[in-house]
């Protein structure tokens, strides 16, 4: 927008640099260009501002596809004035010379032509074809042809307009036609689901039962090892019992044959003790009894002393054959010891 100043019956207009600015006086133009500055009478001057930077206009309309379901289309045109002088000449943008804004709604008209360009264009686009076809090809296909036909236009070039660029934002159908459609997709992904979920309860029922096969041939394992372990300690013991009775065979047989040794030893000893007693004096061999006995007594409590037995005490001391006191005919006493 301009900006205008006062002063006596003069006035001062600043306009931005990007504003092309367009001066009539008497109906004849003398001065044009962007950013411009200048005194006027605004008895005798027509001013015209064309905006010469890029602009935008949304927009949003239906149409109706090959199968009749109504596709909503939204999008933006970027436009702007490539001659403004010619744009000026067929679109009133002339100011208020007072405040220095617009009389009229130009860029109002402007949209609405483009609007109504791009709506036809993408009407026909969309009647020959099924909602199907058209949101699987997507908007690129229609923002080309919507582009393509608002660049070759005859009337936005004799109009000194240029179209920059056309976005489409969104191509859908109606909420309807959007729940029937997604209902496959989200059947489709439901039973997807459902597939990795039986699938993964098969998983862990298949570990499950390897896991307890594992255990049971494990238990198996064990089993067998313990039997085998018992069968093993029945063997070390028979082994063993064996060994024992084997070494007790061996230290009984070792200890029968000591003893026959032994026993044969003593007896020979004793044999030839006899054979050397056999001829021996009987006094020696009383007086041997009588050595062999004391050294077993320990202990004499009494003594009976007969003759016949101090009789062969004499004779063993003396020599004799009769003892004296046997031949004389005395009676025995007793003897105690201590007395």
């Amino acid at each position: 927008m301009a900006e205008i100043t006062w002063f006596f019956a003069y006035r001062h207009l600043r306009s931005e640099a990007s504003s092309h600015v367009i001066t009539f006086r008497r109906g004849q133009r003398v001065r044009s260009g962007r950013g411009l500055a200048f005194w006027f009478r605004p008895d005798r001057t027509s001013i015209a501002e064309v905006p010469a930077d890029d602009r935008d206009t949304d927009f949003v309309f239906q149409a109706r596809s090959r199968d009749y379901q109504v596709v909503t289309v939204q999008g933006t045109i970027t436009w702007r004035a490539a001659e403004p002088e010619a744009l000026a000449s067929r679109v009133d943008f002339t100011i208020d010379l007072r405040t220095g804004r617009l009389r009229t709604d130009p860029l109002d008209r402007i949209a609405s032509l483009l609007i109504g360009l791009a709506q036809y264009q993408a009407a026909r686009y969309v009647e020959h074809r099924p909602v199907n076809d058209l949101l699987v090809e997507g908007a690129a296909p229609l923002q080309d042809g919507i582009a393509a036909s608002l660049t070759a236009d005859p009337r936005l070039r004799e109009m000194g307009l240029s179209v920059v660029t056309v976005r489409i934002a969104g191509l859908s159908p109606s909420a309807e036609l959007a729940r029937a459609l997604e209902t496959p997709t989200f059947e489709r992904a439901q039973g997807l689901a459902d597939e990795a979920a039986f699938t993964r309860r098969a998983q862990a029922v298949e570990k499950e039962r390897a896991i307890a096969e594992n255990e049971l041939s494990t238990r198996v394992e064990l089993a067998r090892r313990q039997a085998a372990l018992i069968a093993q300690e029945d063997e070390n013991a028979r082994r063993q019992a064996e060994g024992r009775a084997e070494a007790g065979r061996i230290g009984s047989e070792a200890e029968a044959a000591r003893i026959r040794v032994v026993e044969a030893a003593r007896n020979a000893a004793e044999g030839e003790r006899l054979a050397l007693l056999r001829d021996t004096d009987p006094a020696v061999l009383q007086s041997l009894v009588l050595r062999a006995f004391a050294e077993k007594l320990t202990k004499i409590e009494t003594l009976n002393v007969t003759p016949d037995l101090t009789a062969a005490l004499n004779g063993v001391l003396r020599g004799r054959d009769v003892p004296p006191a046997a031949a004389r005919g005395d009676a025995p006493r007793d003897v105690s010891t201590g007395r």
